[in-house]
């Protein structure tokens, strides 16, 4: 650690206080109730409301049961310490203040690598959100950075920053040590030996030994009394026994007595308090005249003069800003462009090639030789008809009198123009080119105020939203200045390269040459240049240890990571072999999804190393070492979980997911892994599977989700299935039935790997069958982009695994609806007709949405789609329509189908009296139609069918050249009707004709 010396924890907190004290901020006191972050204190969650400036900090104790471990994990305790700060207004360089924070306490933050990873925050109890970062000091997240933008369910205004440090993690990096028991507290003190005890001994209350009866009569009575406070209109007091409400929960989960309905019922009653605590706060604060005064909304930048130009040149424009999201850094970059091309193109002004680039920071335009000026241009304004403008002797009339005036012409000078045909008198106007810098002024400006991303939020700026603050604008026309006002930002000719640079704020002398003048200053602009890099480095790095990155494999880790940084700065990390003993799946889990590392493969499986990817220039043996401890952590929480996992039999696990409530209407996901059970045996049976493969069927559904229960899957979602698998295997059962525990979560989503096997197949079918018959039958059915179940997904796996899986051909979507709505009404739930028709289509639909995003033609895919009840079936037919669409024989039954079916009315019976047929021309397409029909069955296909009905081409031209249809005779036309109605029946079996 380079720092002059290392500061006990005492020391940091008031480090910390003395910083930000001398930042504006007062310190406050830790609230007197338990709270699970800094964040529900009062001097936080109710100061955030209204329009009062407040700048305060304050150390809190974060009470979370859910985190007690006995003192024995490393890392997870159940009261940790936080300091919270809350700068209200945004001040305009909050990151920048934080930074000085950390410089502060002992960090040299140009040797660390220090990180803002996007972190979008919600508290669905207190009715909050906010977007902003994780803060991670070399992989190591000590800090969460929050712009605030809702409180109570209020929307604030103006906008707070909230700064939340974690503490012991922050301290155990600066000291160095592996465990929070061995921080130096202060001098000659250790953490444990003032908190071990009492950590240990929470832990056992919150885990083992709370009385269940007695806390929840404790939730109901705060609750109850939170009520009475609002109804007495006393906020404050309400408030605490809110918090008091936040607590018992919190240890009522932490001792697993809550389920699923429970969770949602508390939290919906949590967050109907809060939101009133909120209102009445909002409104005493009104009362009293809001004490601390209003916050002064920013006055808005205007531009006083527009330079000249002569030359054509090169505009560049840069937008600023706070660390962005990295899935947005890849969108902005087109999304910029797109909304630049049209907007010049409505002007007159000429331009060459555009261009963007986009970093975590900066959005850069570029557009190539612009010309000084738009060019003049003549506009022909229409007036009145010729023939009422002047009367027959010449005369102008007071329409043309009126119009010239209008145009500050004389009548006389009025030219003519004609307009299909018919004269109009006209006016010519030349209106006259302006200037580059006012073009381009007004359009960036709106361009800026048009920025949107998927999320979006407001800072202190009143016309601004975006995914994360704009900071600065920069906006040059070759050498010259191009002022650019937009809300309170004015642009100017300077540029923010690395905070920790000697000049963070650097002048940009030119347009010209850009990304290189970036690349001096260590910035890589090109996103694809930054991938080049890290792939380059990484691997070289892998095969300095005889390793590989799978740089395929972990396509999106690297997109992501690319997005991340700036520089990228790849560096080599390693682990201690004994984590090698976990699953492979834990290990490249916690490396992608918690620390965004790749990892390093060798020809026997994955090595003891990893690659972190720091941005720019930095101490890398320090940043190693940082990262190696954070993966040290990581892992010993995981093999934490592990042990404790390996001590329970799957079927205890199993046990435990009664405790878990799927949805308060359809019970438990015990009930639903029954369910999936029962299902899978029925759809087992109409597969026609082996005797072999109905025994791991039956196996595999009894233990179905048990690992759902596991603490592993707990604390990474991700790995359901995999630890089943895992789990199963070490319990002694089969490879099959561990297979097919793990093959009953895939596949994930699209593209996933899908199951291999028959038994894993049909409970993946079991499962999604009862997801959505489920959900269908209580009407919990997608709307809009909502989907919070994940039925899209669902639906998109029955049709995948269907059209991939022979063995289970005989399974059609409505075979396996009805089997989980069989189960679903055995536990008390109906499924109505309507709602088994509202799945079936919807499942269908994302059938007909694969087929469109292969890129099969619209027409054809709509043709098959009444055979999509067996998407394989279909895909077979949809094969083959594509082979003959081109064939004349094919199109000429294609013909004759759908003129048949063009003169049949709408609900005409197949079925006729042969007897009445007379003509010699419908007696023999009578006689081939009997001949087809007995040729064809339930499971011919279109191949087959397009070979068995050939013969009926010619004698159905014959019949239409020979014969009237519509006869006067009422029986002979409808037998004649008949008789087309049954070919087209024969037909619709294959094929929707009418698509084609």
């Amino acid at each position: 650690m380079t720092q002059t010396s290392t500061p006990t924890m005492q020391d940091a907190l008031l480090a910390l206080q003395r910083y930000w004290t001398g930042r504006g901020c007062m310190i406050t006191q830790p609230f007197n109730t338990e709270v699970g972050a800094g964040t529900a204190n009062p001097a936080t969650m109710l100061r955030v409301l209204g329009p009062e400036p407040w700048h305060v900090g304050y150390v809190e104790p974060s009470v979370r049961p859910d985190d007690a471990r006995y003192g024995e994990n490393p890392n997870r305790l159940q009261t940790h310490t936080q300091f919270q700060v809350i700068l209200k207004p945004d001040p305009g360089d909050p990151q920048e203040l934080y930074l000085g924070s950390l410089e502060a306490l002992g960090v040299d933050t140009a040797a660390h690598d220090i990180r803002f990873v996007e972190d979008n925050w919600a508290s669905p109890a207190l009715g909050a959100w906010g977007l902003g970062w994780e803060v991670w000091l070399d992989g190591l997240e000590i800090t969460q950075f929050t712009y605030f933008q809702q409180a109570g369910g209020q929307v604030l205004d103006p906008v707070s920053v909230e700064i939340t440090y974690g503490i012991e993690r922050i301290i155990m990096a600066l000291q160095g040590v592996g465990h929070f028991k061995d921080i130096q507290y202060a001098d000659g003190v250790s953490y444990g030996e003032i908190f071990g005890q009492s950590e240990y001994e929470m832990s056992r209350y919150y885990l083992d030994d709370a009385d269940i009866e007695a806390t929840q009569r404790m939730f109901d009575t705060s609750a109850a009394e939170a009520e009475r406070l609002l109804d007495l209109r006393l906020p404050s007091p309400a408030y605490v026994h809110v918090l008091k409400c936040s607590h018992t929960f919190n240890v009522l989960d932490a001792r697993g007595a809550i389920s699923t309905t429970e969770r949602a019922k508390a939290f919906g009653q949590m967050r109907s308090l809060t939101r009133r605590v909120a209102q009445l706060w909002a409104e005493r604060r009104e009362e009293l005249g809001h004490p601390l005064g209003v916050v002064e909304a920013s006055p808005p930048a205007t531009v006083t003069e527009l330079p000249r130009v002569s030359e054509p040149a090169t505009l560049l424009f840069e937008i600023g800003l706070e660390e962005l999201p990295h899935a947005d850094v890849s969108t902005m970059t087109g999304a910029v462009r797109d909304s630049l091309e049209p907007k010049l193109a409505g002007t007159r002004l000429a331009h060459g090639e555009i261009t963007a680039h986009a970093t975590p920071r900066r959005i850069i335009v570029q557009v190539a030789d612009v010309a000084p000026a738009e060019p003049d241009a003549e506009r022909t304004v229409r007036g009145p008809r010729t023939s009422a403008a002047f009367g027959e002797d010449g005369t102008p009339t007071k329409a043309a009198q009126g119009f010239a005036g209008k145009h500050g012409v004389a009548p006389e000078e009025l030219s003519r123009v004609e307009v299909d045909g018919v004269e109009h008198v006209a006016v010519v106007r030349t209106e006259q080119g302006r200037t580059a810098p006012a073009v381009l002024s007004e359009l960036l400006a709106e361009l800026v105020g048009e920025l949107r991303a998927d999320k979006n939020m407001r800072w202190r700026d009143p016309k601004l939203s975006f995914s994360r603050p704009i900071r600065w604008l920069l906006a040059l026309l070759g050498d010259t200045p191009l002022p650019v006002a937009v809300s309170s930002l004015l642009s100017g000719t300077t540029t923010r390269v690395h905070r920790t640079a000697p000049e963070p704020e650097v002048v940009v002398p030119s347009a010209d040459g850009y990304l290189k003048f970036l690349a001096r200053h260590g910035i890589v602009a090109s996103a694809a240049e930054r991938r080049r890099a890290i792939v380059s480095t990484a691997s070289e790095l892998a095969a300095s240890v005889g390793g590989t990155v799978d740089t395929a494999g972990e396509a999106a880790l690297i997109d992501e990571v690319t997005n991340l940084v700036e520089s990228p700065t790849p560096i080599l990390g390693g682990f201690a072999g004994r984590y090698l003993e976990l699953p492979e799946q834990v290990l490249t889990t916690v490396m992608r999804k918690h620390q965004r590392y790749l990892s390093v493969r060798g020809e026997d499986g994955l090595l003891p190393h990893f690659i972190a990817v720091a941005n720019g220039d930095c101490d890398t043996d320090l940043v190693r070492e940082g990262n190696e401890s954070v993966l040290r952590a990581r892992y010993e929480d995981a093999a934490f979980f592990w042990r404790a996992d390996l001590q329970r039999k799957p079927e205890e696990l199993r046990g435990g997911l009664h405790k878990l409530t799927f949805e308060e209407r359809l019970g438990s996901m015990a009930d639903r892994a029954e369910r999936i059970a029962r299902v899978a045996a029925v759809l087992g049976g109409t597969a026609g599977l082996s005797d072999a493969d109905r025994a791991t069927v039956a196996r595999a559904g009894e233990l179905a989700k048990f690992d759902l229960a596991s603490q592993v899957v707990v604390e990474f979602s991700g790995l359901a299935g995999t630890m089943a698998r895992e789990y199963a295997l070490r319990a002694g059962e089969t490879p099959a039935v561990a297979t097919a525990l793990a093959e009953v979560e895939q596949p994930r989503g699209a593209g996933d790997a899908l199951p291999v096997t028959n038994p894993g197949a049909v409970l993946a079918l079991a499962d999604r069958f009862d997801l959505l018959a489920s959900l269908f039958a209580v009407g919990a059915n997608p709307t809009g982009s909502s989907d919070p179940f994940g039925l899209r997904r669902a639906a998109g796996g029955v049709v995948t695994i269907l059209r991939a899986t022979p063995a289970a051909g005989a399974i059609t979507l409505r075979a396996g609806l009805e089997a989980a709505r069989a189960e679903v009404a055995a536990q008390g739930t109906t499924l109505s007709d309507e709602a088994v028709a509202e799945a079936h289509d919807f499942i269908v639909r994302r059938y007909e949405q694969q087929l469109l995003d292969a890129d099969h033609e619209h027409r054809l895919v709509q043709a098959v789609l009444p055979l999509s009840d067996a998407p394989a079936t279909a895909d077979l037919t949809l094969a083959e329509l594509e082979k003959r669409v081109d064939d004349e024989d094919f199109a000429a039954l294609v013909a004759v189908v759908q003129r048949a079916r063009r003169i049949v009315p709408e609900g005409t019976a197949p079925t006729y009296d042969a007897e009445k047929l007379t003509e010699r021309a419908e007696r023999d397409l009578h006689a081939v139609v009997v001949e087809v029909s007995e040729q064809l069955s339930a499971t011919t296909t279109l191949a087959e069918f397009i070979t068995i009905a050939g013969p009926l081409v010619a004698p159905i031209n014959t019949f239409f050249d020979e014969v009237m249809v519509m006869a006067d005779d009422p029986e002979l036309r409808a037998a004649r009707l008949g008789l087309l109605a049954t070919i087209t029946h024969l037909a619709d079996r294959v094929l929707d004709w009418r698509a084609l």
